[in-house]
């Protein structure tokens, strides 16, 4: 896919939106990231090694995009915004519900200077409801969807925080999707722009459809009592020797057979998916046993020799080594800036230009100046 007659005015910051407009970036869209004047978006100041001039978080979701300065709390900045608005195909904003309506940014005033605009607001729980106005962030996002209560063993013990931002993935990834559909749909039907209310609350509500539907048709639903929480022993995680993990997945009984056979274990095999729990706990505990006898790199060496679905559980570090993640054009190399990891994309060179990162209104007067911004509202707007 190429988006390079695409232009999207950015007006988001952090992690979601951004995420968002770099995999329309990565299909070569024109990204405007537009940014407030006193430090732009907040991301580049959040580096874990305080002498660092960027954060890790802005290079990973800020590649090959421009970077324009506009304070549109004033005057100018609007008319300047508006300017670029009738050159733009898709707006982008991540403000909470009524902040783009004050600033005289929201999709009503745009479309008076481009109908066919493709507007999209990305919050925590969307446009509408009671908790429009509540702040949040990932973690109460997880809260709120009903996942985080079942990211735990039990209904007894706390739930775990996952280690990646889960809400602002999918939030990004809805977002990505709407855009896109929006697109075509204007593409084929000629129709005008379209308004998009994205909630990353009910993007993860969405994406829990495993658990979700029992509970609409009126089952009880826990944590580690479902097939994908740890009830059964097939779909777990087990301890090898010195201390490392191997993940198993042998939902289908044909898989859970060569499990079986493979520790030399047949007689369990009739013990697949057993409704009976004491059964369970003895075949998970035999299954335990076994694997804790042996190491990782033996396990990872005998069960690549069957079919048995299998994973190490792998560090990051370990990860981002492996060579198939290169083949894949997962891991993007530009000189002069460190490798970041990209979106799956069929056919896409690992190795691209014109993904450097853009310094805070690197691009202003450049934009401005092709969207054909009168000279005396530049001359408000550019730094002496």
């Amino acid at each position: 896919m190429d988006l390079s007659n695409i232009r999207v005015l950015d007006l988001t910051q952090f992690f979601p939106g951004p995420y968002a407009t770099q995999i329309l970036r990565d299909y070569q869209a024109e990204v405007i990231k537009v940014e407030r004047p006193q430090g732009g978006d907040p991301a580049r100041q959040l580096a874990e090694n305080a002498d660092d001039e960027l954060s890790e978080l802005f290079y990973a979701v800020n590649r090959g995009k421009k970077s324009i300065q506009l304070d549109l709390t004033a005057q100018a900045g609007r008319q300047a915004f508006y300017k670029l608005t009738e050159t733009a195909d898709v707006v982008i904003e991540q403000f909470r519900p009524g902040v783009v309506d004050r600033l005289g940014v929201d999709y009503e005033t745009l479309t008076e200077y481009n109908s066919e605009i493709i507007y999209c607001s990305l919050t925590g729980y969307g446009q509408t409801g009671p908790y429009q106005n509540r702040p949040g962030h990932d973690l109460t996002y997880l809260a709120s969807s009903g996942l985080l209560s079942m990211n735990r063993p039990n209904s007894e013990e706390k739930p775990t925080m996952p280690a990646i931002p889960i809400a602002d993935a999918a939030g990004s990834a809805h977002v990505t999707i709407s855009i896109l559909t929006a697109l075509l749909s204007r593409e084929l039907s000629d129709n005008n722009g379209t308004y998009l209310d994205i909630s990353m609350t009910d993007a993860l509500i969405s994406f829990s459809q495993m658990i979700a539907q029992p509970v609409l048709t009126g089952s009880k639903v826990c944590p580690g009592e479902t097939t994908l929480t740890g009830k059964y022993p097939c779909y777990d995680v087990y301890e090898t020797a010195h201390n490392r993990y191997i993940a198993i997945a042998a939902l289908e009984k044909k898989f859970w057979a060569e499990l079986c056979e493979t520790l030399d274990r047949p007689e369990l095999i009739e013990h697949h998916r057993s409704s009976n729990a004491e059964i369970r706990d003895m075949v998970r505990n035999e299954i335990a046993d076994e694997i804790k006898s042996d190491t990782l790199s033996m396990w990872e060496d005998q069960f690549s020799k069957t079919d048995v679905p299998f994973a190490p559980v792998t560090m990051m570090s370990e990860v981002l080594e492996k060579e198939y993640l290169h083949d894949r054009g997962l891991i993007r190399n530009v000189d002069g800036t460190p490798p970041r990891v990209g979106v799956p994309m069929p056919n896409l060179p690992s190795s691209l230009e014109g993904e450097t990162i853009p310094d805070l209104g690197e691009h202003t007067e450049e934009i401005l100046k092709q969207a054909g911004v009168d000279d005396t509202i530049q001359r408000k707007i550019l730094p002496e």
